[in-house]
């Protein structure tokens, strides 16, 4: 994948993205959890560890983009790949806990989770997940 074709900022536009949707997914954790707190403790700690997750990955991004602003916007090489990886591996987050999400919409056996209400909400934390995923999907471009 490169970045060249779009100018000097798309690895801010890029990260802030991850930064914002990484959030976003944390607080979707929060979310479930408060919507469903009769979740069963499995699911409890996996929501919890994603949050964790998703934080580590937004403090990445964050730590990335003051690099760059601190270069005055000039990427080096490393960096640029160091950039790359993250997003590779913030898809990926992303792909697996729409998995999880999943998982958990038809498997737990919470009384919570016959609600209409807290499906819908399950279904439109996915949608956003993989909204992410197309979003930065579409401006990446593979060699």
């Amino acid at each position: 994948m490169h970045l060249s074709h779009y100018g000097s900022k798309v690895p801010l536009r890029l990260l802030d993205e991850v930064e914002f949707w990484k959030r976003q997914e944390n607080e979707h954790t929060v979310v479930i959890q408060t919507l469903a707190p009769d979740l069963e403790p499995k699911y409890k700690e996996a929501l919890s560890k994603w949050g964790e997750a998703f934080a580590q990955v937004d403090g990445l991004a964050t730590r990335y983009l003051e690099v760059i602003v601190r270069s005055g916007d000039r990427i080096s090489e490393h960096n640029k790949q160091c950039v790359l990886h993250l997003l590779d591996v913030s898809l990926h987050q992303s792909q697996l806990f729409i998995h999880f999400l999943h998982v958990l919409k038809n498997s737990s056996n919470a009384p919570s989770m016959s609600n209409p209400v807290v499906r819908i909400v399950l279904d439109h934390i996915r949608r956003e997940s993989e909204y992410f995923i197309g979003a930065v999907e579409g401006v990446l471009v593979k060699k």
